[in-house]
């Protein structure tokens, strides 16, 4: 959430940042500003009545004193009638705090300044690229699903019959391939400083506004209606969430956490050839990597889970790329996104596996998370991060198709000694 201070700093430029992730918010902030400048002149007319009446009331105290019943009697009705006025007031009060909330809530994150002009995912810069694309026999080369059939290790007509459509069942080398990689993707996390947790699965509302889930996707995510509960879209959401309404020293900073999760999407509308197999689907693991860094150190630390996540990639020996999204294709809470994509060349395409992104201070302040500068008592908003290191469907599904021979489906090296086997035959 953004705070009143950048929305009325330069009303002009807040609403020409907007702008760059295609939104408009010009009616939107003059609201916002005007029920900020009602908000002021309530409370200041209520500050200043409240003091008014302290005031009466001493002067009530003497004159009772004196002997002056009728005059203090007079003073004493009119702090009665400005006591019901101020309540009226107060009830005002609230209900403009309210709307305020309500509005800033509409608004997205603020778009760094490295964040390039677009529209749309083919505006995305691409900012660096690595590894041979796989040369297949076009003629024998199959696409994952055929080879999960294949070798009898992904069974998605079965998903469907205990759940639906996108509820894949993984079976032998299959269940193991997936075991190995979310071991893999945890220790090469844990060996970089981060802290491994387990969270919930299911998250209350209030974890779900705090990383910006709620009230902009709700219609993506899964309701446990009775509870109120929600299954989790990502691991972010209740890794992020252990910090709120906490206040932390900066010398803790920066906090890493990783944490593997199953995650729910509900992927409203998702359909066509793009969705088929691994490439889109309402449940599937991941692993997640998340930090709170100092505001000064952010970007830094941006670059570093970049390189990371670069680093995990490349040991599985898959060709990727990795690009910074424009506005028009960023999420409604980032700052600055980096997205990983691996090629699938059963496919012939660029499957993406991870986004990772600077949020700045706008989860912080929905979290209200804040730190202390070492011997300082006033706080400030903390900065956080989080990527995916990694989200597993189309690590398979790249894995499957690139890694395709007449034995079997090649297991990369550095997962050999988590799966206990070289080929999947």
């Amino acid at each position: 959430m953004l705070t009143l201070k950048q929305i009325r700093e330069d009303k002009d430029l807040s609403i020409k940042r907007l702008t760059t992730k295609g939104f408009d918010a010009s009616a939107t902030i003059d609201e916002i500003i005007a029920l900020d400048d009602e908000r002021k002149a309530i409370q200041a007319k209520v500050d200043a009545d409240l003091a008014e009446m302290n005031n009466i009331s001493r002067q009530i105290g003497v004159m009772f004193s004196q002997g002056k019943q009728l005059e203090a009697n007079t003073l004493k009705q009119k702090t009665l009638d400005m006591k019901e006025a101020t309540k009226g007031m107060q009830v005002r009060l609230s209900e403009v705090e309210q709307q305020l909330e309500q509005k800033i809530v509409l608004l997205p994150n603020f778009p760094s300044e490295l964040v390039p002009e677009g529209k749309t995912p083919s505006d995305n810069v691409v900012v660096r690229q690595s590894g041979d694309i796989p040369n297949l026999d076009k003629a024998t080369a199959l696409p994952h699903w055929e080879l999960a059939k294949k070798y009898d290790i992904i069974d998605f007509e079965l998903g469907v019959k205990l759940t639906g459509a996108g509820f894949p069942v993984y079976k032998g080398q299959g269940a193991k391939l997936q075991r190995a990689l979310i071991s893999f993707f945890l220790d090469e996390n844990t060996s970089a400083g981060y802290t491994e947790v387990m969270p919930p699965l299911m998250v209350n509302e209030a974890s779900g506004f705090g990383t910006g889930q709620l009230p902009d996707k709700e219609g993506q995510m899964y309701h446990a209606t009775i509870d109120n509960f929600y299954l989790i879209p990502t691991a972010e959401v209740p890794v992020t969430n252990i910090f709120r309404d906490v206040i932390l020293n900066s010398k803790e900073l920066p906090i890493k956490m990783t944490a593997y999760t199953p995650c729910f999407r509900r992927e409203a509308g998702s359909y066509g050839k793009d969705v088929r197999g691994l490439n889109r689907l309402h449940q599937f693991d991941k692993v997640e990597i998340v930090q709170i860094a100092h505001p000064n150190e952010s970007y830094k630390t941006l670059d570093g889970m970049v390189a990371h996540v670069e680093n995990i990639v490349k040991k599985l020996g898959l060709p990727y790329r990795i690009l910074r999204l424009c506005g028009g294709d960023m999420s409604f809470t980032s700052a600055l996104t980096y997205d990983f994509e691996v090629y699938s060349a059963a496919q012939e395409r660029w499957l993406e596996v991870s986004s990772v992104s600077n949020f700045e201070g706008f989860q912080a302040n929905r979290l209200k998370l804040r730190f202390k500068e070492d011997g300082e008592k006033k706080t400030q908003l903390a900065h956080t991060l989080n990527g995916s290191s990694l989200a597993l469907p189309r690590i398979v599904a790249a894995l499957l198709e690139n890694n395709q021979t007449e034995k079997g489906i090649r297991i990369p090296e550095v997962l050999q000694p988590y799966t206990g086997f070289e080929y999947i035959c």
